[in-house]
């Protein structure tokens, strides 16, 4: 029951405040709320805090919340305690694993529940996780991938250092893929992504899998343009989310190197300086988003991106249009988004809570215990959100 609690803790923050997250800042041309204080808190801060605090949750929350106090009221998620030794690994099973993911497969692995049953790895890439857990604990790992290249590195690793991992090459959202789930199963996902967790926990609980642990991620991608919630809670409380609002769950993250944080800050700017472009050669001023590009081009010069952009919504720059007024305009405006960010991440991670315990009340309707957590330190990952079910033997 103290799901149900903490769910409606966090539906009645955010449906409070939906107003301060639910939008769309670059739609906005000045700050959107009519909140004084708000507004006041906003204007003493310099570009340099404003991006201090969006690094800092802690100190963001600190700063805010006298404006909004329900903040300081939210569950907090335990850590949970390792089930087991974080696992040492020879060199040659973390080679070529980026170091902060061989951390966080570590911290997952410590807390997989001992079982008796074979292993899932849902959506396992080339089988990083599956392999560390046939090396460390002997289990028998079955590892589901579509990309026909991974699964055929994933087996050859196995093979070549003889671990009791083997591939199933099937797109997990295929009634192939789908067939892989047994009962008799402990299932592992670790940041799957939106649609393919979904999915896991619709059939592995329509299957009655065992065990799940799963940490999901990108919760915005999915087939539908507004979120289908799973619980019968969500289903009578829900907040009509959108694909744009479920990346709010995601924005969160842990601190990039200035090179990655110079190619956000130009991304930004540049296709606010292209919707100015746009109003002006169209007469329009209503924001039409851009389609996702290589980040290379970022790196290039604006008029190659404005080229770009033009393409991509059927527009032709006229010869010698002079760029450097509206890239001005981009900075300026970059400058509001970012004070309006600032604000709707005060809810990122009610958000992602909302969401994660979405998750856990439709497992418990599956008869399954649930529990909820963090796995790791969220500077390893800020996705590091856990969801721990067993099926309740009747």
């Amino acid at each position: 029951m103290s799901h149900q609690a903490d769910f409606m803790q966090l539906h009645q923050l955010l449906s409070r405040y939906q107003p301060y997250w639910q939008l769309m800042p670059f739609a906005c041309g000045e700050l959107p709320w009519q909140n004084t204080h708000l507004q006041e808190r906003l204007k003493i801060l310099s570009d340099h805090a404003i991006a201090e605090l969006d690094k800092d949750p802690t100190a963001r929350q600190a700063w805010f919340i006298d404006c909004f106090p329900e903040l300081a009221e939210l569950p907090e998620l335990p850590a949970f305690t390792p089930l087991r030794p974080e696992p040492e690994l020879p060199f040659w099973l973390s080679n070529g694993i980026p170091g902060r993911k061989v951390e966080q497969i570590q911290q997952f692995c410590t807390q997989i529940p001992d079982s008796a049953a074979p292993v899932l790895e849902w959506c396992a890439g080339k089988g990083h996780l599956g392999r560390m857990l046939a090396y460390g604990q002997q289990r028998q790992v079955l590892s589901l991938e579509w990309q026909d290249a991974l699964c055929q590195q994933g087996a050859a690793l196995a093979e070549k250092h003889q671990l009791p991992q083997r591939f199933v090459k099937a797109d997990a959202l295929s009634a192939e893929g789908l067939a892989v789930l047994k009962p008799e199963q402990q299932v592992l996902a670790l940041h799957a992504c939106g649609e393919l967790h979904l999915q896991l926990l619709r059939s592995a609980s329509q299957q009655g899998c065992q065990q799940l642990q799963l940490v999901p991620c990108c919760y915005h991608l999915i087939p539908e343009p507004q979120y289908p919630p799973l619980s019968q809670l969500a289903q009578q409380h829900d907040l009509a989310l959108s694909q744009h609002d479920l990346k709010l769950a995601v924005q969160s993250q842990v601190t990039a190197g200035a090179r990655i944080e110079r190619l956000r800050q130009t991304e930004v700017e540049w296709r606010l300086a292209w919707q100015a472009v746009r109003t002006e050669l169209t007469g329009d001023a209503s924001y039409q988003p851009l389609a996702s590009v290589s980040k290379q081009i970022f790196s290039t010069e604006f008029r190659q991106f404005a080229e770009w952009a033009a393409g991509q919504q059927q527009l032709e720059l006229p010869a010698g249009l002079k760029l450097d007024t509206y890239l001005a305009q981009g900075r300026t405006h970059a400058r509001l988004v970012r004070r309006i960010e600032l604000i709707r991440h005060l809810f990122q991670r009610p958000l992602e809570l909302w969401l994660l315990f979405d998750r856990a009340l439709f497992l418990e309707q599956q008869g399954y215990q649930v529990e909820v957590g963090t796995f790791c330190d969220r500077v390893l990952t800020p996705r590091n959100l856990m969801l721990r079910a067993e099926r309740i033997q009747r």
